[in-house]
């Protein structure tokens, strides 16, 4: 007999957030195992809803074998904090109630999204359902809000961290995904009943994102459409939102004057695929310093990622000072599976920055160190055809096929779950 399972997922496919895509891929993964329901929003990364998920308060749906029970939230703006918050409060209290609508569950499976409450709706699981509770922490929380100064209120951040501890000691199992943030847990318990902990690498699926020659139909067209063809692309794929130091990064980059060539001739151009909260301001940096050879492109379909990808040259990977143990940026997975050269702008000892070290995946430097940033840019723009710049991505592909698979990496879950 099969187990229930669980999962709340504050986004799920079709939304495009990391974390959405993270947890299609596990639940699908898992089904062999367990019969798995999925409690999360309506489609609305992006902030809007589509007329038919306005009339009901529930929706449900089986998606690829997973029943997903889809909660209605109101609409909102990425810029506006209140109707952000009015959004996920919405999804906090319509996922308690979803819980009495989803039958017997052996165990309840809660992500570290949307911060604190995705953990306490872990822990209001396990009692509704007298379940077995894993908490997956990709993000710490207050320590991110700490790390980038989004909150000084420490009345606010001392109540986040008590929840949130509160949600470890709860929990059955912690499994979190890096190295690094696993002594975070020992630090947030001084090493003293510390919940039960085990890290397990996140991934990407090597068969959708694979490494595609440059000729390719689909990346020549990606290249054609926003004017990189015949260039040298700098990429940053991904959220551009507030913990990336994405604002002092292109100061960066403006250091590179429209014209800068490469040894081989190509001109360099740099690239930025995606949205998020500091998006606008980055635009209107590059139009007010005459920044000709950067461009905006926006989020690209998950089945057309593997061409985005592949139309970068070498790709930032990059966290704000201070988020070392406390996130893992993912979008790493996807660099390595193009085969894709690094720029990591990553604290000594996280867990992205040991990886690409490792494999020798790229050129690495402490955030907040900018001439570095430079002379690392600088480093690929005057070796942009050779070889060396080729094998740094060989090897990262490499390493993640034996490594950092879906296969691997979610066999482990289902393992640690069953333990329990």
């Amino acid at each position: 007999m099969k187990k229930n399972l669980l999962i709340y997922a504050h986004y799920y496919v079709p939304d495009t957030a990391s974390t959405g895509q993270i947890l299609r891929e596990l639940a699908e993964g898992m089904k062999d195992k367990f019969n798995i329901t999925v409690i999360c929003v309506v489609p609305s990364y992006l902030g809007t809803i589509d007329d038919k998920y306005k009339t009901q308060k529930y929706y449900r749906e089986e998606i690829n074998g997973v029943k997903v029970l889809r909660i209605r939230v109101p609409e909102f703006s990425k810029t506006n904090k209140k109707s952000r918050v009015k959004n996920i409060v919405s999804y906090f209290f319509g996922a308690m109630n979803a819980t009495f609508k989803v039958g017997k569950q052996d165990y309840v499976f809660s992500i570290s999204q949307p911060p604190i409450l995705g953990g306490l709706l872990g822990v209001w699981g396990k009692w509704i359902k007298h379940a077995k509770f894993i908490y997956n922490i990709q993000d710490f929380n207050p320590e991110q809000v700490l790390a980038v100064g989004y909150s000084k209120n420490k009345l606010i951040t001392d109540a986040m961290m008590w929840f949130d501890k509160f949600s470890c000691k709860r929990s059955d199992l912690v499994i979190t995904v890096g190295r690094d943030l696993v002594e975070t847990v020992e630090k947030r318990f001084k090493g003293k009943k510390v919940p039960k902990t085990v890290m397990i690498n996140n991934w990407i699926d090597e068969k959708e994102i694979y490494p595609l020659p440059e000729d390719h139909e689909r990346v020549a067209a990606f290249r054609q459409k926003y004017d990189l063809e015949g260039k040298f692309v700098i990429m940053y794929s991904g959220n551009i939102g507030l913990y990336y130091d994405l604002e002092n990064l292109i100061k960066v980059v403006e250091r590179f004057k429209p014209g800068t060539k490469t040894a081989d001739g190509r001109d360099v151009v740099f690239a930025f695929v995606g949205a998020g909260s500091v998006l606008d301001r980055l635009v209107q940096y590059v139009k007010e310093h005459h920044m000709d050879n950067v461009t905006f492109i926006p989020y690209q379909d998950k089945a057309d990622l593997i061409y985005s990808l592949n139309a970068g040259d070498v790709h930032w990977c990059v966290n704000a000072k201070g988020i070392k143990g406390v996130s893992c940026p993912s979008k790493y997975y996807g660099l390595a599976a193009a085969g894709k050269p690094v720029i990591g702008v990553l604290e000594s000892g996280s867990e992205v920055r040991c990886l690409i070290e490792d494999t020798h995946g790229g050129l690495c430097c402490e955030p907040g160190e900018y001439d570095k940033v430079e002379e690392n840019i600088r480093w690929f723009i005057e070796n942009a055809d050779s070889a060396e710049v080729k094998e740094m991505g060989i090897r990262s592909r490499e390493n993640l096929e034996k490594n950092l698979t879906r296969e691997v990496s979610v066999k482990r879950y289902a393992e640690e779950i069953l333990k329990l």
